[in-house]
Order: structure tokens, then sequence, then C-alpha cells
């Protein structure tokens, strides 16, 4: 889970760089896909979040991170497990804004979601602590092994119901 300090949801995002103004807070929000949810709460950005953002949920906490990295722009990002803990729906927002986030610099991502891999230059697979397979999600596919068993079981469900929700205009739930 990303760290939320007991302040509002603005100095959370604006912690690595607190010079940031109002209008770099809210670009960076809305690019991590946050801004939406942020305007309903009951003060918008002056919303004080609770002890590490005990108001917040899963979902809702990466999204303020991942404003708060778009605001800092590393030029080396890490990103471990950033959708380990919410919905399908609410991963597609956060891979969205992982999107613009990972944008020209270089960026490792740990996880154990395909979906968060799927666009990477290069995945590489471990098994106990070792490398086992790597390539693009493409390659890897065509491999088999490790991570073909991975992508069977956690995927193949989900990109058709992706594909039939997209037939079906949004209502495959």
């Amino acid at each position: 889970d990303p760290f939320l300090f007991s302040q509002t949801v603005a100095e959370n995002i604006a912690y690595g760089r607190p010079q940031a103004t109002p209008d770099e807070i809210i670009a960076a929000a809305t690019a991590a896909r946050a801004h939406g949810f942020i305007t309903e709460m009951p003060e918008g950005y002056d919303t004080r979040v609770g002890e590490r953002g005990v108001t917040l949920s899963g979902g809702q906490k990466q999204r303020i991170a991942i404003a708060r990295a778009l605001l800092t722009d590393p030029r080396i990002l890490i990103l471990d497990d950033s959708t380990s803990s919410v919905d399908t729906e609410t991963e597609h927002l956060i891979q969205e804004a992982l999107a613009v986030l990972m944008e020209g610099r270089t960026t490792f991502v740990i996880a154990q979601r395909l979906l968060t891999l799927k666009s990477a230059d290069m995945i590489l697979v471990l098994d106990n602590g070792r490398i086992v397979q790597r390539g693009t999600h493409d390659e890897l596919l065509a491999q088999g092994g490790l991570y073909r068993e991975i992508y069977d079981l956690q995927l193949k469900d989900q990109e058709a119901f992706v594909a039939l929700e997209a037939e079906m205009g949004g209502k495959a739930s």
C-alpha cells in the first residue's frame, strides 16, 4: 500500500514537491485518474485523508500515490505490486494512469498480475528467486513455460470479459 499522511489530499499529492501550485496538483491528479473521486469528497482537495489514508479505498490511495509521482517527475520509477489490492475496474484506471506516469522514463514494475506487465518492453519471470524467462508479453506467451501458465490462470478469462464488455458497450457485468 502507498503511504499517505494524515493531511489533505492536496498535501499528500504535493508531498515530494511542496511548492507545487494548485493547478499542477490538479493536473497530476487528473492524469492519475484521481480528480473525479477527489472532487466528490466533502472538501475536495482539502479533505483530510486520515492516518495512512484510512478514509480511502486501496485504488484511491494508489491513484493519489501515482499523482504524487507524476508531480515529482522522477527519472527512474519503481512500482511494487501497484494493482495487487484492487478490483478489475480500478486496475484498468490505474493502468491508464501508469501509462502516463511511465512515459519517457525507466520503470521497474514488480507485479503478480500480468495485465500490469502486458505492455512492458522487457519482462523478467522469476521463480524461487531465479530468472527463468525473459521477453515481451507475446514472446513469453509463445515460449510457454511459467509465464504462459500464469497467463492461462489469470488473463484469458479477463481478456475475454473485457472484449465482451467492449462488444456490449460496457454492459457485460
